[in-house]
């Protein structure tokens, strides 16, 4: 009991006297002990400063939210150091590279940047540096935790199928299946069409016409095109590759010659360069096909369409000789959701274009041509290059009660989630109650969603 009290009165005295300034004259402070760590009035601010960078409001029940989240972290990190698990340093140093080239682009460069969040950059990286180390321990603790459940039988799936209320089981919703036969419209003749209407503007820039003037004329970056084709001062690493070591070889005010990025083809001026982020004006200009290369497409498909319908030739096979696409051609044109690799897409996975191609279909049929998309750029958000195709619906699973005989696998994943939150909910309960624990009376009045963090008050 001696050792306990001697204790406390340490940790309060720590708590008492860690005040000091930390940003523009306002006071830092202790407002949480978690055994051996301690949370900074600084932290919670600095999180609520970089919520407010993505556009979420912040009032006293997000600082509550956070300082829960933040006090959680604590008790996983603890031990985290007591498993001696250890840093993946690849992607701390990835995520804050990503991070710090964020900011520096939302804010326009270093010295925004520090004025907005009251410290050298140096500082700010260290700072970041820390604390994606603690969040790449917590996080790995956390899965340690998640993952040391017994394993998930049949037998939790039929008892989790009874022990639930058929209302409350998930509805797997209508999924399809689906092939194609794509047929790209004439790309290099398009691409050489734009290369000589760009080579043209460069010239009429070069001869005296002002750059921004043009990008506003003829640009196909809405953004950017009302600003006189401005970028603003942003980090080379935003943008594609292609784009940013053309900006990044020019002297201020030189014009690029024509550069090719999945986005389309530019010219580029830069403006000023600071280190590796730049400032600077683009024009860009899209490849345009013609109702020709229209035309010319649809009546291939429509003919391949005729000719499997008439049994001269499988769709499968079709698809392997015929069809340009070759993420789907060597797989008799299946086509698989980029992002997971399934082969059964939800009603919303599906590109507009060729939802409305397929949705009064059934099982068999195929569509008409239809003008849609590829996948390029998927990862990156980009709506993916133009494609005319013929899509055959293989199979539909209509929306459903999930059942043990047909959704096996996506009752196995609720158990698994539920038995693994559980167990990361046990441990926080326990950990929170034996963990030495202070919260400032500047929360008091937090209710905190663990019944156990408001004892601590």
């Amino acid at each position: 009991m001696k050792h306990i009290l001697l204790t406390a009165t340490a940790l309060l005295c720590c708590f008492t006297l860690s005040a000091q300034k930390y940003k523009n004259g306002l006071v830092d402070k202790t407002i949480a002990v978690v055994g051996g760590e301690t949370l900074l009035l600084s932290d919670l601010e600095s999180e609520v400063q970089q919520m407010r960078m993505n556009g979420v409001s912040s009032d006293k029940d997000v600082r509550c939210e956070l300082l829960e989240k933040m006090m959680e972290a604590k008790l996983f990190l603890m031990q985290a150091r007591v498993d001696s698990l250890s840093v993946n340093t690849d992607m701390v140093d990835n995520n804050l590279s990503q991070r710090m080239d964020w900011f520096r682009t939302q804010l326009g460069g270093d010295e925004e940047m520090e004025k907005y969040f009251g410290k050298p950059m140096y500082k700010l990286r260290e700072e970041w540096k820390k604390a994606l180390e603690e969040q790449s321990l917590t996080d790995q603790e956390r899965y340690e935790i998640a993952s040391k459940i017994a394993e998930v039988t049949p037998y939790d799936v039929q008892e989790y199928i009874n022990a639930t209320d058929p209302e409350d089981l998930p509805v797997v919703p209508v999924k399809y299946q689906l092939s194609q036969i794509c047929i790209y419209p004439d790309r290099e003749s398009a691409a050489v069409a734009v290369r000589e209407k760009l080579l043209s503007l460069r010239e009429r820039i070069m001869n005296g016409e002002k750059f921004a003037t043009l990008a506003r004329i003829y640009s196909e970056d809405p953004g950017s095109a009302r600003r006189g084709g401005e970028l603003g001062m942003a980090s080379k690493s935003i943008f594609w590759p292609a784009f940013s070591d053309a900006a990044m070889a020019l002297r201020p005010g030189m014009i690029s010659q024509v550069v090719e990025t999945p986005d389309g083809f530019h010219i580029i001026e830069v403006i000023e360069k600071k280190g590796d982020m730049f400032n600077a004006r683009h024009i860009l200009i899209k490849p345009q096909y013609t109702n020709e290369d229209r035309e010319k497409a649809f009546s291939r498909l429509d003919s391949l369409k005729t000719k499997i319908e008439e049994e001269e030739i499988t769709f499968d096979l079709a698809a392997r000789f015929f069809s340009e696409d070759l993420a789907t051609r060597t797989n008799g044109g299946q086509m698989a959701d980029p992002a997971t690799g399934s082969a059964y897409f939800e009603i919303d996975q599906l590109k507009p274009a060729d939802y409305a191609a397929i949705k009064d279909l059934k099982p068999g049929q195929i569509s008409e041509p239809v003008e849609s998309s590829d996948n390029e750029g998927y990862q990156q958000g980009r709506s993916g290059n133009l494609v005319y195709k013929i899509i055959r619906v293989d199979k539909i699973l209509p929306a459903h009660t999930a059942t043990f005989e047909n959704d096996y696998t996506q009752i196995l994943e609720r158990v698994q989630q539920q038995k693994q939150e559980e167990a990361v909910n046990k441990f926080l309960a326990s950990k929170i109650k034996s963990t030495y624990i202070i919260i400032d009376p500047l929360f008091a009045e937090c209710e905190f969603s663990r019944e156990e963090w408001n004892s601590k008050k």
